[in-house]
């Protein structure tokens, strides 16, 4: 700015936003038409506004301390075009720095050697395939999420399709149906639904960015045949956390139609917990029923899984400090958990979690290694935990942010690890953040052998992301990510 004259720099900006605007159709039309997904840093490009375009190649200047502008990504996407690419998920952030440094002016020869597993892979004889169906057992405050990014999702290679939504009541239909539906449009910590929302009364349908939505009322899983409902082979993900066994969600699988059920919450006896990005892989054909375990499982393994590769971690305590959820009351009353009576958006709770002897379940190296508390806290979402832990060698906080900064940027847990340097941040800055936990790199503390880490997650949101990637796990949809990881 010092050796532009404000001219100039305004000039820049307005050039910039027509060079974005460009690449919005050109994006959706890879998307449509081609399976592939544009990314920056693995955040999606696909339906983002010109300023969320502008502001993604922004943030490569932190994390690669090199500048990066659409003028750099424009001649790449435009290039993506014409090579016919097959489906995928490809990283133009991360080509525009190699093309960049590369110094090359012929960007369909960079991409052809770059993206050479793809080029002139599209088949539109093929097709997308046969899109799984997806029905949301409960509609709270998970399920109106999952229905979001579902809905976002469909078209592309995703082929999941949310068809029914299951809850309870009877009353006037009419009036049950906009509620749900106003609930669904409308979100006080997430904002307004990204599109638009009618109401079919008559076939008890909500239609989302034309996606016929089958509104089904039962008050018990056996009370449900999906096949009345063109509904077939499909996965049930109950949000309701009523049952949290093989014997109680078995339920779902003795409906006409369904072929597993997946659990957001964390499950008990012999049902797999999965945290997507860590033991995902161990998700068998035959496994009818698993868990999406907890948002704070989800959050802090994945940093401990890295940590303990590079680290070793010998022992540790978890303190998470959770927003209140709706189990809490709002003013004082009876409860039958400890503590939990009292007014959640005027007290700090003290409760416990089962979130350290989780981790034990995606990790067994960790089995007797961690402890774990929880406070509940007046903020309606996001919440932080904290790992206090003794490792195997010696580190400080510069080494441990590093790691932890290469982790997040260029690993296989790219989706479920990002990484903040802000000395700003709070709360409210990670809403609708789509990683499973957020390492905040400022406040990490490392002496010798002791590290204490700060990890932020969108308890609701980034949490629900991690589920719809079990979602596609579980239906055989998988991606390409191009460039491939180096670590």
């Amino acid at each position: 700015m010092s050796q532009q004259s404000p001219d100039t720099v305004f000039q820049e900006w307005h050039d910039n936003q027509a060079i974005a605007e460009q690449m919005i159709p050109m994006i959706g039309s890879l998307y449509r038409h081609n399976n592939v997904v544009v990314t920056m840093y693995g955040r999606s490009l696909f339906n983002r506004s010109v300023i969320r375009i502008l502001k993604d190649h922004r943030f490569v200047r932190k994390v690669e301390g090199t500048e990066l502008s659409v003028q750099d990504t424009f001649p790449l996407v435009k290039a993506m075009m014409d090579l016919n690419l097959g489906p995928a998920h490809v990283d133009v952030g991360k080509l525009g720095v190699a093309f960049k440094q590369r110094g090359d002016a012929d960007a369909e020869a960079f991409l052809r050697d770059e993206l050479s597993e793809i080029v002139d892979a599209h088949d539109p004889d093929a097709g997308n395939g046969k899109p799984k169906d997806v029905v949301l057992y409960g509609f709270g405050r998970i399920g109106r999420i999952l229905a979001r990014v579902l809905v976002e999702k469909a078209g592309g290679g995703n082929l999941l399709r949310l068809r029914a939504i299951v809850v309870r009541g009877r009353g006037d239909i009419a009036k049950d149906l906009e509620k749900r539906a106003s609930l669904l449009r409308r979100d006080s910590v997430h904002g307004p639904f990204n599109g638009t929302i009618s109401v079919d009364v008559e076939s008890r349908t909500l239609i989302a960015n034309g996606n016929a939505i089958k509104v089904i009322y039962a008050d018990s899983p056996a009370e449900v045949d999906y096949t009345a409902y063109g509904i077939d082979n499909a996965v049930v993900v109950d949000n309701t956390g009523i049952w949290r066994d093989a014997e109680g969600l078995g339920q779902h699988l003795a409906c006409k139609g369904v072929a597993k059920a997946l659990l957001t919450a964390p499950g008990k006896g012999e049902v797999k917990n999965i945290v997507y990005g860590i033991n995902h892989q161990d998700i068998r054909d035959e496994d009818r029923i698993i868990s999406a375990a907890s948002c704070t499982t989800n959050a802090i393994v994945p940093v401990l899984k890295v940590l303990n590769d590079e680290f070793g971690v010998e022992h540790g305590h978890v303190e998470t400090v959770h927003s209140y959820t709706n189990d809490q009351n709002l003013i004082d009353n009876y409860h039958k958990g400890d503590r939990r009576g009292r007014s959640a958006p005027l007290n700090m709770v003290l409760t416990e979690t089962g979130a350290a002897k989780a981790v034990a379940k995606a990790l067994p190296e960790f089995e007797g290694k961690l402890t774990g508390n929880a406070i509940r806290v007046p903020t309606p979402n996001v919440s932080m935990a904290i790992l206090n832990l003794r490792l195997d060698r010696e580190t400080d906080a510069e080494t441990l942010n590093d790691f932890l900064r290469r982790m997040s940027l260029d690993s296989p847990y790219q989706k479920q690890i990002d990484f903040v340097d802000s000395p700003e941040v709070v709360s409210t800055d990670f809403v609708g953040n789509r990683h499973a936990g957020i390492v905040d790199a400022k406040a990490t503390i490392a002496n010798g052998k002791n590290a204490v880490l700060y990890v932020w997650y969108d308890n609701e949101f980034g949490y629900s992301c991690q589920v719809i990637r079990i979602l596609q796990q579980v239906s055989n949809v998988h991606f390409l990510k191009l460039p491939r990881a180096q670590a």
